[in-house]
Parts: C-alpha cells; structure tokens; sequence
C-alpha cells in the first residue's frame, strides 16, 4: 500500500492490461484520513475499449505509515454527478464562511 497520498492511486492492471485507468485525481483532504476523488475509465474487454468515464470517492486511513481504503462512494454517472454538483451549490450557497 502507499506511504504518502500521491503514491495513491485506483489505476489497476492484469496481464499488461490496464483495467481500470486513471485519468484525474483530486486530493480533497489530507492526514490521518484522507479523502480522494478519482476519475477514471474501466476495460470493457468485449467491446476492447474503455468506457465512459466513472468517479469514485475514497477515504483512506494511514495506519503504521501506510494507508488503507476504509470506504468508498462510486458515482455511476454524469447525471449523478451533476445531481451531486447541484446539491453542494445550492448547500454552500446558504452557508455563511468565515
């Protein structure tokens, strides 16, 4: 597993293949728990292709100088995306910062 949260990473490959590609990474927050969010493509060995593009976010814990994956939320589409984008907007609008 990784020492640090650059070293993290979803991209997953068997027999030379690629399986999972990584396109992006966003660092939402660092530490003892660290979020990340992913974006990234799957093999779609039927077609030899890959296909749309897919987010994850995922939370991981460093434990003895590694970190761990202890959850994850996959978002299944654009539409999901934007329906998630929207919500924040609206939330944080009604949010006064300081």
């Amino acid at each position: 597993m990784a020492e640090t949260v650059d070293d993290l990473s979803i991209e997953y490959s068997e027999d030379g293949q690629i399986l999972v590609k990584q396109l992006d990474k966003k660092v939402l927050t660092k530490g003892a728990w660290s979020t990340i969010m992913y974006r990234f493509q799957d093999w779609n060995k039927a077609k030899e292709e890959y296909g749309k593009d897919k987010y994850t976010i995922r939370r991981y814990q460093k434990r003895n100088g590694e970190y761990f994956q202890k959850s994850k939320f996959n978002i299944s589409s654009a539409d999901q995306a934007r329906s998630i984008i929207a919500a924040l907007e609206e939330w944080i609008g009604d949010v006064d910062e300081d």
